[in-house]
């Protein structure tokens, strides 16, 4: 049985409760086997919506965008608000309530499947981080909607197929729209990003690049990689690489050429560097049938 609060739904608010035998469809089905929806919806200022669950079976996802709510996850307090989301795993113990002067606002899904804790790895959720703050991101509202759009289908297989889908699509762009740095670091990696791709024809040092962001090249190159999940020589590489592949792709200038123009004056080197990205060299890229 499916553990969704009992809270009276008004009318501008939303609440879908998968049926059993569709359930049990979506837990076979080869397309939705490994993650599936069990019930999913929108709040609207919840007004006295609350929830205590000892044993909690499923996994529950829920966005703020308004209000604030009071939670605690084994034991431990935290405040909700307009801009967090909120993982609730299988078999947390917690209990959370809206803040009756200002109730939340919410977009929530229970979900499950063998495919759960892996991408409750690759959101950035762990037993010690129940809430990530992203701030408003109409990407994941348009997300959250989608699933609401097999509404009004007559629980038809295809409708919940294709929102188990919407589900995967929504817990794999959360990373995307995770950003907590400041407005000065988003600054300074645009800096550092920009002046990558306006020098693609130099050769760019590790302590050219600390001494543009005023910081060590050790802290640089850490912070760097917090930030993007690669090393700063790494994505100047790619970068490169990736005009190397525009060139070989629309125009007939020689490896030794474009090599030349993205600051290496030895073509050899740079070709084993492309195959070790790309998988093939530069001659087999170029003839790869890619229509």
């Amino acid at each position: 049985m499916i553990q969704t609060s009992q809270w009276p739904v008004p009318k501008d608010s939303i609440r879908y409760v998968v049926p059993a035998s569709i359930i049990s469809l979506l837990s076979e089905h080869p397309l939705t086997r490994d993650l599936y929806p069990l019930a999913f919806g929108h709040y609207r200022r919840a007004t006295g919506h609350h929830m205590h669950r000892e044993n909690h079976r499923d996994n529950l996802l829920i966005y703020c965008t308004d209000g604030r709510a009071f939670l605690n996850v084994k034991g431990v307090p935290y405040t909700l608000e307009a801009g967090d989301l909120l993982l609730l795993p299988a078999g947390a113990s917690h209990r959370y309530t809206t803040d009756p002067d200002n109730p939340w606002t919410i977009h929530w899904v229970h979900y499950t499947g063998p495919l759960s804790n892996e991408f409750h790895k690759y959101m950035g959720f762990d037993d010690s981080t129940p809430v990530r703050h992203l701030g408003r991101q109409p990407r994941l509202l348009v997300d959250f909607n989608g699933l609401l759009s097999v509404r009004q289908t007559g629980f038809r297989a295809q409708g919940l197929i294709h929102a188990a889908n919407r589900l995967r699509q929504l817990l794999a762009a959360i990373p995307i729209s995770i950003d907590e740095t400041s407005h000065e670091r988003k600054s300074e990696l645009d800096t550092i990003n920009n002046y990558m791709h306006e020098h693609l024809d130099k050769r760019i040092t590790l302590e050219q690049l600390a001494d543009l962001a005023g910081l060590s090249p050790t802290h640089f190159a850490t912070r760097y990689k917090e930030q993007t999940g690669t090393s700063p020589i790494q994505h100047f590489l790619h970068l490169k690489v990736e005009r190397a592949c525009q060139m070989l792709d629309t125009t007939n200038l020689s490896f030794a050429e474009i090599s030349h123009r993205l600051g290496y004056d030895d073509a050899y080197y740079f070709s084993r560097l492309f195959k070790k990205v790309m998988g093939q060299s530069p001659r087999d890229y170029r003839h790869t049938p890619r229509h």
